[in-house]
């Protein structure tokens, strides 16, 4: 509690701020000012009440009024009430700091009285509304006008001037206060559209990351298809010939002996093209690496399997959005599969050019190259260049000037996230109604 409050002390915002249904600190400092200044008008006053024949018993009685109201005004002010979402027993105490508020106006002068009387119609308007204020002022100021024109020292011009004076005082407290309200509320409005933002953006981010995971469980699960594919028609092929070894094992050994090395040689591919596409199925982001690390990582991994893999990069890596940057790791991604695949190439080149506000990757290799039927449509590079063009892409694919294949995509780094944003905002509106 007490770092609580030394932490609220420090902020210079309590000086203007109310902070709950508590005053800012400036109308607390105003209002013990006034007080102490009230408190030695009435010493001195004391001081010369000592002369023999003075004052009079009606001056002593103002004396003591003025002096009643400031030690009950000033023994509620720490627990007066300053919202008008304040229960009934503290709006209470307010009814009863208002008469001694009025009853230290009537009996003194000067102005801290003034100021006493603004801090009371500001107290009165923020928790029982303006109507409350005006009337308060009004009584006071009639009162004041009253005081003024009765008696054997009546001075009516006088009690004009004071009655007008608090008028004046109270209509301007009530603006302001009015206009100090309107600036609480806004305050508040302001924290709680602060606060959805930052839930809409928290939701945001989440959803982003839920979008990634699901498109990476998408790619690893058709990947995990292909290779399934691939491996079951080795281990066809391998059965088959395992069978036939058995058939001729005594009638034709060598041809037998022929089927073992050919199940031998194919057993041996399938297991280099699974540790191929283990290496591709590994997540986008390695060890925490993201962006060009995480490419880097991905083209080092296929290292020593086969063919040299040589990775450049030319240029910053901009700020991309999540789903950019998951299509060009898919592009490296299926382009190294396929050249390890297809092309018998011994070395893949992976060129990776970057601009303020565009990607492009080229994956190509120095192997046999493949047919233009196959560029266009096989499944992987098909689906492949959709995925390119959802972000604003383009992607070719297709044999190389001289030998071999090339894979190249553009991609904006970033797009525009209109309807993911549109849409997480109407769900947080929604939420809120």
């Amino acid at each position: 509690m007490g770092t609580a409050r030394s932490g609220s002390r420090r902020n210079p915002r309590h000086w203007v701020e109310f902070t709950g249904d508590r005053p800012p600190s400036t109308l607390s400092l105003l209002f013990w000012v006034a007080v102490a200044a009230n408190s030695v008008a009435l010493l001195r006053f004391a001081d010369v009440s000592l002369t023999p024949g003075y004052p009079s018993p009606s001056t002593w009685a103002i004396a003591l009024s003025q002096a009643g109201g400031l030690v009950l005004a000033g023994v509620l002010w720490p627990f007066l009430p300053w919202a008008s979402t304040a229960s009934r027993p503290r709006k209470g105490l307010t009814l009863l700091f208002l008469p001694a508020i009025m009853l230290v106006i009537l009996t003194g002068g000067g102005a801290a009285v003034f100021m006493l009387f603004c801090l009371a119609v500001g107290n009165t308007i923020l928790v029982f509304g303006s109507r409350s204020a005006i009337a308060y002022t009004a009584v006071t100021a009639t009162l004041a006008v009253a005081l003024f024109s009765s008696g054997p020292r009546a001075d009516p011009w006088t009690g004009l001037f004071e009655g007008a004076l608090l008028a004046t005082l109270g209509l301007a407290m009530i603006k302001f206060f009015l206009s100090l309200l309107e600036a609480r509320q806004r305050a508040e409005e302001t924290r709680g559209l602060l606060a959805d933002l930052e839930a809409a953006h928290a939701e945001l981010r989440r959803y982003a990351e839920r979008t990634r995971e699901l498109t990476v469980a998408e790619e690893r699960a058709r990947m995990a298809r292909e290779m399934h594919d691939s491996v079951g028609h080795y281990l066809t092929v391998i059965n088959m010939g395992l069978a036939n070894a058995l058939r001729f094992r005594t009638a034709r050994p060598d041809a037998a002996w022929d089927e073992v090395a050919d199940a031998q040689r194919l057993t041996q591919e399938a297991l280099a093209d699974t540790r191929r596409w283990v290496r591709a199925l590994k997540p986008l982001r390695l060890e925490g690496r993201a962006g060009p690390e995480a490419m880097r990582a991905l083209a080092e991994s296929f290292s020593g399997i086969g063919p040299q893999v040589v990775f450049g990069i030319d240029g910053a890596w901009p700020d991309t959005d999540e789903e950019t940057e998951l299509v060009c790791y898919r592009v490296l991604q299926e382009g190294i599969t396929n050249a390890l695949r297809h092309s018998a190439a011994d070395r893949i080149e992976i060129d990776v050019t970057c601009t303020a506000d565009r990607i492009t990757v080229v994956v190509s290799d120095n192997g046999q190259g493949a047919d233009d039927q196959a560029a266009t449509h096989g499944f992987g590079l098909r689906e492949l260049r959709e995925r390119v063009e959802a972000v604003g892409g383009t992607m070719d694919a297709a044999r190389r000037a001289g030998v071999g294949f090339a894979v190249r995509a553009s991609v904006p780094a970033r797009r525009a996230s209109t309807p993911v944003g549109s849409d997480t905002g109407a769900r947080v509106a929604g939420a809120r109604s």
